[in-house]
């Protein structure tokens, strides 16, 4: 019988920050775990890796295919990712091999954990990566059922003047209350496009089939613009966001000035979940939106 020890840090995060679901999901892995291997016929190949969210086991297929399975929680942003993944079907993203959609589990191609693009010495050269990964990605439209971005941008439209309120800095305020005005100006024409949403450099890892591949998405239907915040915000370096705004866009073929706003509307999700939450607004986002709104691109 398989005994899989769940990690502590997957435990505490799961505690932390999805409540009774992550509880849930904790409780029942171990047994999850063994009625998956056994169900798809696998042989585990490896210790299990994690982050916050899922547990992924490394397994061998009956026919001998390296895969790896992941156990996560399934929620709103979750439900969607096999989805995805079929849509994508491998070009520029990991391959689902099999999926569970009463729990989300998902058997996926083996990547090299070992090696992410966050291990690329040269930032710029990585932007490119994710800016050719995303075009592709971004290239076709959302299927019916997917989360939009259009509901996603009015309900932030929405909530955004008692959030003003809970920011005590001026300047900050300013910042976050030009980001909804940014929000307002292209809100009406939401975009159509399959999004990752998530697409940064440790959501990137190598393959044997391809150089790169995206894994890991939380996918929604929207204007690609609304991906490009992930790029400019991991391994953060102040002085490159409008070389790597203007990377991404041209490589994307984006509207600067729609990419622009709907960038400045990833700013204004995180500061409303930041005051949601009582916490103070991320520097880095801030300093992203100032030089945004500096550039007028």
């Amino acid at each position: 019988m398989i005994d899989i020890r769940v990690p502590d840090e997957l435990v505490a995060a799961q505690h932390m920050y999805a409540g009774a679901a992550g509880r849930a999901f904790i409780d029942v892995l171990p047994a999850r775990v063994r009625e998956f291997v056994e169900r798809w016929e696998l042989t585990p190949d490896g210790e299990p890796m994690h982050g916050q969210a899922a547990l992924v086991l490394p397994v061998v297929r009956a026919d001998g295919m390296p895969a790896v399975v992941k156990f996560q929680v399934l929620d709103e942003e979750t439900e969607g990712e096999p989805v995805a993944l079929r849509v994508w079907g491998g070009d520029g993203a990991v391959r689902l091999l099999d999926h569970d959609r009463a729990t989300g589990t998902m058997l996926l191609e083996r990547l090299d954990e070992g090696r992410m693009l966050s291990t690329m010495a040269d930032t710029r050269e990585a932007v490119l990566v994710i800016a050719g990964l995303l075009a592709r990605l971004t290239a076709g439209p959302a299927p019916e059922g997917m989360r939009r971005l259009g509901d996603i941008a009015a309900q932030m439209v929405e909530d955004l003047p008692a959030a003003l309120r809970e920011i005590p800095d001026p300047a900050e305020r300013a910042i976050v209350e030009r980001c909804g005005g940014a929000v307002r100006e292209v809100m009406g024409e939401p975009g159509d496009r399959m999004l990752h949403w998530d697409l940064h450099f440790e959501n990137v890892l190598a393959a044997e089939r391809e150089p790169w591949l995206a894994i890991d998405p939380k996918p929604l239907a929207g204007d690609p613009g609304f991906d490009l915040w992930p790029v400019l915000d991991n391994r953060f370096e102040p002085d490159e966001v409008l070389w790597r705004f203007d990377a991404l866009t041209e490589v994307m073929g984006l509207d600067r000035a729609r990419a622009r706003a709907w960038t400045l509307g990833r700013v204004l999700q995180n500061a409303l979940w930041e005051t949601e939450d009582g916490r103070p607004l991320p520097p880095d986002d801030m300093e992203i939106a100032r030089r945004l709104l500096a550039s007028g691109r």
